[in-house]
């Protein structure tokens, strides 16, 4: 059954059929051909999965997101991140970063912040010399710090199908965020060196910090409304992302006067497409999860891998491998949904804290961002820049060891992930 099962879902998947449609289709066709369960069961599992309220907190940090990059909100974090890195080598790769980490504590998003960041960046960056590909690239890899730093769509999902803290895991995003932020920063500075690219000709004065702060400071409040009213137990993650979406329509049509009806439309327009196919996805990956534990799918695996070895190094580097392997073919909410509950189980018996492993899933499957042949941000980021792929992945390289470097720190460093959630009191 488990044959026939992976075996048409790679299938699919090789011929390029939708994830979502390719999950369902091998999750119906396996239990027509292996098992007397009526069809309905794909339908009825994929409705259950999708009636929970913590997952209505993804299409309102969606639609937050795109509200805050229509209305202006992410154009003045980049102007605020110039300020601060543009002078450096490199520069305009750094500020990339800079700014992709600050609109990740808006959009939860690894595509929605290429899109955004991208749209700025990749234009100045060609007219500033740097090599169109490069452009792409950085942004790509830079944009997936979308799903680390909170709010995380990811880390919501994980906290769904495990039991987690999403509040936790929200925290726990944190450090692990700056790490790779700052690993990417470093990687762009000897890659800049390397092909000349440099940053502006003059450090910006403090009275022109001072100016980017100020007229950013509703952008930058954001993340402060958001986080601090979770944590200060005004509001649910999922009411969060609500006053997200209220917070970015005020700002945006009467602070900013950048969000028109226009802009707003196409916010929406944006956040139903994503919405839908997100949402689709999910359901029928919460039914092909579900047939797995039916048939103890995630005790097979894990005597399997205790077999293997009982070394908790060991694990953790085998694990890692194949979510690295995973996110290069499966995007990372089916993954997550498929593979977590299969997972944990494994962690739990080497004694590594959920919280702890969805952060290191959600950074390995981020990686999965930039890895051919899915690479979600690396389409994205060709698009914007309208560059080839092979243009882009010859660059892309360095910057995915910078991040499989981070990795191995939070992988095998729990503090870096558990410090902020523990200094709090809330683990």
């Amino acid at each position: 059954m488990l044959l026939l099962l992976f075996g048409l879902l790679f299938l699919l998947l090789s011929i390029s059929v939708p994830i979502g449609i390719a999950l369902g289709a091998a999750t119906a066709l396996t239990i027509a051909l292996t098992t007397n369960l009526n069809l309905l069961f794909v339908a009825q599992n994929a409705f259950a999965a999708l009636d929970s309220f913590p997952l209505m907190a993804i299409p309102f940090f969606v639609l937050a997101g795109n509200l805050m990059m229509y209305g202006g909100i992410s154009r003045r974090l980049l102007d605020v991140a110039d300020t601060l890195v543009g002078h450096l080598t490199g520069g305009l790769g750094a500020v990339t970063t800079l700014a992709c980490m600050f609109f990740a504590a808006i959009s939860g998003s690894g595509p929605a912040t290429v899109s955004a960041i991208g749209s700025f960046m990749i234009p100045s960056m060609k007219e500033k010399k740097y090599d169109g590909g490069y452009a792409a690239a950085i942004t790509a890899a830079a944009g997936s710090i979308g799903v680390i730093i909170p709010p995380s769509i990811p880390f919501v999902i994980f906290g769904v199908v495990t039991g987690a803290s999403v509040g936790n895991l929200f925290l726990a995003g944190i450090l692990p965020g700056i790490l790779i932020g700052v690993c990417l920063m470093l990687a762009n500075y000897y890659i800049a060196r390397k092909h000349g690219f440099k940053g502006k000709s003059e450090k910006s004065t403090a009275k022109e910090v001072g100016v980017a702060f100020k007229d950013a400071f509703w952008a930058l409040m954001v993340p402060v409304v958001i986080l601090g009213g979770i944590y200060a137990g005004i509001f649910t993650p999922t009411e969060a992302a609500v006053v997200g979406v209220v917070y970015a329509l005020f700002v945006g049509r009467f602070i900013y006067k950048e969000l028109g009806f226009k802009e707003i439309y196409g916010a929406f327009r944006d956040t139903m497409l994503l919405n839908g196919a997100t949402t689709f996805m999910l359901g029928l990956s919460a039914s092909f999860a579900y047939l797995l534990t039916m048939k103890q799918v995630p005790v097979i695996v894990a005597t399997n891998i205790l077999s293997f070895s009982s070394n908790p190094i060991v694990i953790l580097l085998l694990i890692n491998l194949m979510l690295l392997v995973v996110g290069c073919f499966i995007d990372n909410i089916s993954s997550m949904v498929i593979l977590a509950p299969i997972l944990l189980p494994i962690m739990l018996k080497i004694g590594v804290d959920p919280v702890h492993f969805g952060v290191f899933m959600t950074v390995n499957l981020a990686i999965g961002f930039v890895t051919p042949p899915y690479g979600a941000n690396l389409f994205i980021a060709s698009a914007v820049a309208r560059e080839p792929m092979d243009a882009i992945i010859k660059y892309v390289w360095p910057l995915i060891f910078a991040m499989i470097f981070s990795l191995a720190l939070i992988t095998y460093l729990p503090w870096i992930s558990l410090a902020i959630p523990k200094l709090l009191g809330v683990m």
